[in-house]
């Protein structure tokens, strides 16, 4: 789990409500979050997903992907949080935000030119 410096009005669910929402077990969401498929913040010890990271009842597209590609570039976890989350000047929002719209495949091509 990444240390919490997510804003303080971003959404966040338990690890039992990402597991309603996507119909898998709990212990499945926890291996998602260890497997770098997810990430989390810690909150008082507990696991929290940021919402964003949902689109309805699937993990937003391009997500998995976009995680692999900060991890694999050298990115700890609370780093890749933390880009994830900070706004991007140019289109006015981060681009965990930026993942539901046009946008998602440019934020993939900036965390690959950031690797290592």
């Amino acid at each position: 789990m990444s240390d919490d410096f997510l804003p303080a009005d971003e959404p966040v669910l338990d690890v039992s409500e990402v597991s309603k929402r996507l119909h898998l077990s709990a212990g499945r969401i926890r291996t998602m979050i260890a497997e770098h498929q997810l990430l989390a913040v810690n909150r008082s010890g507990v696991p929290m997903v940021p919402a964003t990271f949902l689109d309805g009842s699937e993990v937003t597209k391009h997500l998995v992907g976009l995680i692999a590609v900060l991890i694999d570039g050298g990115f700890s976890r609370n780093a890749a949080m933390r880009w994830l989350f900070t706004e991007q000047d140019d289109i006015g929002e981060c681009p965990a935000h930026a993942l539901h719209g046009h946008s998602a495949r440019e934020m993939i091509r900036r965390a690959q030119a950031l690797a290592f």
